[in-house]
């Protein structure tokens, strides 16, 4: 009997064994590492196609109201010079847009600015802007913004997470998380500005044949009590995905996802739901320089 039960014993650690090490574990052995950085050529113009579509339902007092906006565009990054250290400057252009509102009852109103129609009043702004530079930055290899000068555009995200992501200053494994501080601001019952302390938490998920895939969420550091200050903060807050390129530092595509219900923000019976969805990818075209010389 011993002499069955035995031999079984001794085989269970060596099976164990054996299964680590087909796994490709080791103990002990140092999980590998990513250094993220931005890496621009001067003269370089990088090209992006941004989809934002958006759904609100409100109900006040009874009366239900929802409202839609689709907009397509093609934005570009102009770099102008790039430092010895790294620090890339570069101007943010807006090339051209095509959107859609459509509000309640109304009618939807549609314009194309490459179809060369006079834009309706409620595109007025963005029609301004084509053409125009929107803002000119200067940034570190690691994303963080050095300086930044707004022309025609502003400096609001409107959760559509910022311009560039600022990674850590070390290299970092998959599973690493790390976070950077934003202010935005809501306006209260009384009519006051209150500035809102937001967290982006970073996390890099996976990395494969050089594109990391990064996870990003926010968290409003500031207490948000009343609901009317909850439902201008949801359409701030950013959920979703960034795909970057190791071996060239740019970003791929953005995509960023809001699912929210608010409940009470305008009295007892009074209900906001926000759908939406952001996407930007990166458009690759002739003129592109490919990479940046080592």
């Amino acid at each position: 009997m011993y002499r069955i039960l035995m031999p079984a014993v001794v085989l269970m650690p060596a099976v164990v064994l054996m299964t680590v090490m087909s796994s490709g574990t080791s103990w002990g052995e140092e999980p590998e590492t990513y250094l993220l950085r931005y890496r621009l050529a001067s003269g370089e113009r990088i090209d992006y196609e941004v989809t934002h579509v958006a759904k609100t339902k409100t109900r006040i007092r009874g009366a239900e109201e929802v409202s839609r906006v689709h907009t397509k565009s093609r934005r570009h990054w102009e770099v102008t010079s790039v430092d010895d250290d790294g620090t890339i400057t570069f101007d943010h252009t807006l090339d051209a847009v095509a959107m859609t509102q459509q509000s309640g009852e109304a009618e939807e109103v549609r314009w194309d600015s490459e179809q060369g129609d006079a834009p309706p009043a409620p595109f007025k702004p963005v029609a301004e802007q084509i053409g125009a530079k929107l803002a000119t930055l200067t940034i570190a290899p690691t994303g963080k913004t050095i300086d930044r000068e707004n022309h025609s555009g502003t400096d609001k995200s409107l959760g559509m997470g910022s311009l560039t992501v600022e990674f850590p200053e070390n290299p970092i494994p998959v599973g690493h998380s790390w976070s950077v501080s934003e202010e935005t601001k809501v306006r209260t019952d009384e009519g006051e500005v209150k500035k809102v302390k937001v967290r982006q938490l970073y996390t890099l998920e996976q990395v494969k044949t050089g594109v990391a895939t990064l996870r990003i969420r926010s968290e409003p550091l500031t207490p948000i009590r009343e609901e009317s200050e909850r439902a201008q903060i949801v359409q701030q807050l950013s959920n979703g995905t960034i795909r970057f390129d190791i071996d060239n530092g740019r970003m791929l595509g953005k995509q960023l996802d809001w699912d929210e219900t608010v409940v009470g923000f305008q009295g007892a019976n009074s209900l906001m739901e926000y759908n939406a969805r952001f996407g930007e990818e990166l458009v690759e075209t002739p003129s592109r320089v490919a990479r940046r010389p080592e």
